[in-house]
């Protein structure tokens, strides 16, 4: 594509003609603080307009530009966006991708030449604003009705499932409930147990069309009582329960038939997999399943140092590889019967997610602070460029706990897919 410097001059339009060499992506625009504006193409409409509210918004893309740095400047409002969410990551990919002695080489010369530029760079550093580290909201801190107002009336917060790619979020969210289950070949009158059980979904869907014993556990107060509330308002009081507990002390309980662990691997860590396993398979009797549905890195995209994500959505989460989640599993005595990925359907999640997020920000931002608005709606929309780029997968794999060799489950996968 051709660049337009559009009305921004000198230092300006250098920065963003440099910064954007070789990017093959959308069109996109610019706007500066002082009305002065840069488009990547004049042939086509651009699909977004990245919005700099003031010299020191600047900074976070010109100096030591990382996923960090532009993530914090666009949820303290320094840099906004209009236009397609999306589409931006393919730039931010593009700009965080090009070699650090590149970039460095790229000002150095720039500043040389511009006194506009090193002004820029001078009052970034003089007038950033103070970042309130308590500002951070974690994840599960906010209340119920803020994930209802996207989440849906399932309130399930993992991927979905969509059998024909027309589902609602709502029915792509009962399917891969139901697909679990059939993972699972939940029967009547089994005990089954869900780690890490959210706000309830999984074992509300499991006893009402399964009719199993089923027993969440949460380490959200919060989430225990909203769980307790939708069984009694379900009238399953006798045959499901939740507890405020960490699974890792459940040894007390008789073994389960059943079990599934659905968006909570992800905050176990590779260190501790180990134990994560090994408690779940003293959890399940022998010749029982675990349905283990998770996130995983590709073992070709490593962590990366300064993430936005680690900072501000998950402080203590770690995506593994499958390969090493597998291993793990393995050592602790599970054997490995089935893993699908789903990660195409966790991309598509993830935009209904912020559809249903932008759509209901006028309610949503009654219940939160902007700053946190602004997190979760750039946090989803990066995941799902990372989910559309494969740098993440979502995997489901089915481990059983074979009793002398015999697995118990038939030779082929058929009746996952009957009606």
């Amino acid at each position: 594509m051709s660049t337009s410097l559009g009305s921004i001059h000198g230092a300006g339009a250098g920065v963003f003609q440099a910064l954007s060499n070789g990017y093959t992506g959308v069109n996109f625009a610019v706007r500066m603080w002082d009305g002065s504006s840069w488009r990547f193409s004049e042939l086509e409409p651009p699909a977004y307009t990245i919005i700099f509210h003031g010299p020191e918004s600047l900074r976070a893309l010109v100096v030591n530009p990382s996923e960090l740095t532009l993530g914090e400047a666009f949820i303290h409002g320094e840099i906004d966006l209009e236009g397609d969410i999306f589409a931006v990551f393919d730039l931010v990919q593009h700009i965080l991708s090009r070699p650090a002695e590149v970039h460095h080489s790229f000002i150095q010369s720039v500043a040389k030449t511009s006194l506009l530029l090193r002004q820029w760079i001078h009052e970034a550093g003089r007038h950033t604003l103070p970042r309130d580290r308590a500002s951070i909201a974690y994840h599960y801190d906010q209340p119920v009705e803020f994930y209802r107002l996207w989440l849906g009336k399932t309130l399930v917060y993992s991927c979905a499932y969509f059998e024909t790619g027309e589902e609602t979020l709502d029915q792509a969210q009962e399917n891969k409930l139901e697909l679990i289950c059939k993972k699972l070949r939940l029967q009547p009158l089994e005990r089954f147990l869900d780690i890490g059980c959210g706000w309830g979904s999984m074992i509300l869907h499991a006893a009402l069309r399964h009719g199993v014993y089923a027993h969440g556990v949460t380490l959200s107060q919060s989430q225990a009582q909203t769980v307790t509330e939708r069984i009694k308002q379900a009238n399953l009081m006798q045959s499901c329960a939740v507890d405020l507990e960490d699974y890792r002390v459940m040894a007390h309980l008789l073994p389960f038939d059943k079990m599934s662990s659905i968006g909570m691997f992800e905050h176990v860590g590779l260190k501790n997999l180990p134990q994560y396993f090994s408690a779940a398979r003293q959890l399940l009797k022998p010749g029982g399943t675990l349905l283990n549905h998770g996130i995983g890195r590709s073992a070709l995209s490593p962590p990366r140092s300064a993430s936005f994500i680690d900072r501000y959505v998950f402080p203590d989460g770690e995506l593994v590889p499958i390969h090493q989640a597998l291993a793990a599993a393995e050592e602790a005595g599970f054997e490995v019967r089935d893993v699908e990925n789903l990660r195409e359907h966790y991309e598509r999640t993830l935009r209904l997610w912020v559809q249903a997020l932008e759509k209901n920000a006028d309610a949503v931002l009654k219940l939160v602070s902007t700053t946190t608005y602004r997190i979760w709606r750039l946090y989803m929309a990066g995941s799902a460029a990372a989910f559309r780029r494969g740098d993440l997968g979502l995997y489901q794999t089915l481990l059983s706990r074979p009793e002398h060799g015999n697995s118990g489950l038939p030779l082929t996968r058929r009746d996952w897919y009957c009606a």
